[in-house]
């Protein structure tokens, strides 16, 4: 069909080539109305300051440190769980209820050491004031004192172990106070975010360290970006992602140092913000567009308005006399338009449409172009 196309558009040459256009090397010279009979539109340059430079599919993926896992210290049976997969929860918020034998033998622990330290506090405070009054001697008072540090750091430990079980602090110190001892062991997330997966079930025992729940702040997300390796030298840090039918943008922060030995793929991450997050998902697959700013003069035009010829792009601009074949470099490409750069001033006409006949004229009527 194309052959077709331009084989007609040399026949119509030849039938007007003798109302005085003529082709000179980088210069076509013709008049309007052999413009008009070959169908030759004009356009104009439109300047842009952003070119997009490869489409690619990406992954939306949760950052590594913004995801955590929850779990117990100790061993027991799940009671209750208060929160399911997608639930936004608070920071301290109670998760799941565990029933856990291992929690009473602590507590007891605790409950045993803090009576020595209390023990312990009363003779400290008895030999340092008979200490001040010559009644004692220095020996006996730093045995008091050695026995009263260790029996401080012995509740402390206990103290600790209780609070990393689960107990909060007010919960350590209510339980110091009414010494009422208690299998249930709440489980609380340790940051504000979302469940993304729940893998235990009511009713399960579970062992101490087995996990829960996975929960992520989802105020970060990335994109992972597959580049085909023969492109990734396009790409740089800094450019602009666009994913498509949507206004949703990142930046590209880190270009991957390893080829995917499936796909021939090299990873890039781009960053999106909190205020882009809404309308995304982690998991989800979609493509992009990565944008580059240009650092020279750059203009949009039609890809009909391109002629290529020995693997160069050229444009046909217009002149008084006819057109100038003007070579160009193609920077980017979008749907049907190509992004070019070269030497403009911005205000020049252009062949839009007919580019396949000015092609035939510039080259030679008898070409098989």
């Amino acid at each position: 069909m194309r052959i077709f196309i331009v084989r007609a558009a040399m026949l119509l040459l030849l039938s007007v080539i003798g109302l005085g256009g003529y082709a000179a090397e980088n210069v076509i010279q013709i008049s309007q109305e052999n413009l008009d009979a070959l169908g030759v539109k004009l356009g104009k340059l439109e300047p842009v300051t952003q070119f997009p430079v490869l489409s690619a599919p990406a992954k939306v993926v949760i950052p590594p440190a913004q995801e955590y896992i929850v779990s117990t210290s100790q061993g027991g049976v799940i009671e209750k769980l208060n929160a399911a997969v997608g639930d936004k929860v608070a920071k301290g918020q109670v998760l799941a209820q565990l029933n856990s034998p291992d929690l009473l033998t602590l507590q007891r622990e605790y409950l045993k050491a803090d009576s020595a330290l209390q023990l312990a506090s009363a003779i400290y405070q008895r030999d340092k004031k008979l200490l001040q009054e010559g009644v004692i001697a220095d020996r006996r008072w730093q045995e008091t004192s050695s026995e009263y540090h260790s029996a401080v750091s012995e509740a402390d430990e206990h103290r600790q172990l209780l609070e990393i079980a689960g107990m909060t602090v007010g919960e350590v110190e209510n339980f110091r106070k009414t010494h009422r001892l208690t299998r249930q062991l709440n489980i609380r997330a340790p940051i504000a975010g979302v469940v993304m997966e729940r893998l235990v079930v009511v009713g399960t025992h579970i062992d101490i360290m087995e996990p829960l729940f996975r929960i992520a702040n989802l105020d970060e997300l990335w994109l992972e970006i597959a580049i085909p390796q023969e492109r990734v030298g396009d790409i740089k840090i800094g450019d602009r992602v666009l994913i498509d039918n949507s206004d949703v943008s990142a930046k590209i922060t880190l270009l991957g140092q390893s080829v995917n030995p499936e796909n021939q793929s090299i990873l890039a991450r781009a960053i999106l913000q909190k205020h882009n997050l809404e309308s995304l998902r982690a998991g989800q697959r979609l493509n992009t567009r990565i944008i580059q700013s240009s650092d020279k003069a750059a203009f949009k035009i039609p890809n009909t308005a391109i002629a290529q010829n020995e693997g160069k792009a050229f444009i046909f601009v217009r002149t008084q006399q006819g057109f100038a074949v003007t070579p160009v470099t193609v920077v980017g490409k979008q749907d049907n338009d190509s992004v070019i750069s070269g030497e403009f001033a911005g205000n020049e006409d252009i062949a839009v449409q007919g580019a396949v006949a000015l092609k035939a004229n510039w080259l030679g009527l008898g070409s098989d172009e």
